[in-house]
């Protein structure tokens, strides 16, 4: 394998570049980024960089001497825009083509969008940098979209001083992923700070005045920020005949085709510890299955290794910081194990059948809930992982 081709400049392929150069490779290496940054962070943009707290500049993942002993044929700028897997080659948006004999995929996400102009999404450096010059004492700002993404932003705002209305079409915001009663007290979080949070809402369109409403209602805002979602970037994959469905769909190994890996946000593969296909959306993860993929790519086919984690996440809202480890979709139930919801220190453990599947921390130092990632590695029993007056004592 004298010539690997990374789609994807990102923290995913730089950590499958890396890992490459680490493990021996010392053929070829192109590293392809549609944006003209060299690789940087993306969780400081709704947080740190949106308060204006860091410099563009700490945002950067390498130096340019780091990135120069990786001997990169670095094409930044220029979107990756075919994929001809006969040919073994990758087209370009410059009309180029780079040929591989091993190619990892890490093309990452886009922002979902509404119909209408002028609002805001929050994915890019130049995302981040435009919504903090408008961010100013007083502003309205309308956010669309309670999870993560949006109530980081929405609590970063209010502190700048902007009145903030965050508009989600569920009952109860991140219900879906983290349990009601979790999603109910991270809402309660918003309200305490004087931010105007309306639930059970269907933005329809972006106006010049703010949004409208399903029922009509149009809510006034001088900023809309939309935080609805990502659509994985796979569109330059669409005749390339590898498997396509919300992501690029890889095995165990992180393998979409012979010699084709997927990483990061834009993967969906399967996960042999969870005994599902997953794709996951956090920063941890993305770097951890950039190695992975490189790894598989580089050893011999009897050699490779599952990919199989624990995904981990956090989140930072006002003076909250949240931790979750493990996979909370589609939990059959939640039970409080240590603190106490209504005063948001707590640890809550997700179970899924009859195993211990995710546990979720707000307002505990780390070690709180570090045994639960173990249980979870582990597969632990959920009967002996959560004794059952435990469980009674702290449900609901």
């Amino acid at each position: 394998m004298r010539r690997i081709v990374v789609v994807g400049a990102s923290a995913t392929g730089l950590a499958a570049a890396e890992t490459l150069r680490r493990e021996g490779y010392d053929g070829t290496l192109t590293l392809v980024g549609d944006e003209p940054h060299a690789p940087y962070d993306r969780p400081p943009l709704s947080k740190q960089l949106l308060a204006a707290e860091w410099d563009t500049d700490r945002l950067t993942l390498r130096t340019p001497a780091d990135l120069d002993v990786l001997d990169l044929d670095l094409r930044l700028g220029t979107a990756a825009t075919g994929l001809d897997l006969p040919a073994h080659e990758v087209r370009l948006a410059d009309g180029s083509t780079v040929p591989y004999d091993g190619l990892v995929i890490a093309t990452g996400v886009r922002p979902r969008r509404l119909p209408g102009e002028g609002a805001h999404v929050l994915r890019t450096l130049e995302d981040a940098l435009t919504l903090r010059d408008r961010l100013t004492p007083g502003r309205r700002l309308v956010v669309v979209g309670a999870g993560f993404l949006g109530a980081e932003a929405a609590a970063v705002a209010w502190r700048l001083g902007a009145q903030v209305t965050l508009l989600e079409p569920a009952p109860v915001p991140l219900a879906h992923a983290v349990g009601a009663e979790v999603g109910a007290m991270l809402s309660r979080a918003h309200l305490d700070h004087g931010v105007d949070l309306r639930t059970g809402v269907t933005v329809t369109e972006v106006t010049e005045d703010g949004v409208r409403l399903a029922d009509g209602e149009v809510i006034e805002a001088h900023e809309v920020l939309v935080a609805i979602g990502s659509v994985p970037n796979t569109e330059w994959l669409a005749d390339s005949g590898l498997g396509v469905g919300d992501g690029v769909v890889c095995d165990e190994h992180c393998e979409a085709a012979r010699n084709v890996y997927a990483a990061g946000d834009v993967a969906r593969w399967y996960n042999p510890l969870f005994g599902t296909a997953m794709r996951i959306e956090h920063r941890t993860h993305a770097a951890e299955q950039g190695m992975a993929a490189a790894r598989n790519l580089l050893a011999a086919r009897e050699a490779r290794k599952p990919f199989a984690p624990v995904p981990y996440f956090w989140s930072d809202q006002y003076d909250m910081k949240v931790q979750a480890y493990g996979y909370l979709r589609g939990h059959d139930e939640v039970a409080v194990v240590d603190g106490d919801l209504a005063e948001r220190r707590f640890v809550a453990v997700y179970r899924t059948g009859d195993r211990v599947t995710g546990a979720l921390a707000a307002g505990m130092p780390p070690k709180a809930i570090r045994q639960w990632r173990q249980a979870i590695a582990v597969g632990a029993a959920w009967s002996e992982a959560v004794p059952t007056e435990l469980e009674e004592a702290h449900h609901g």
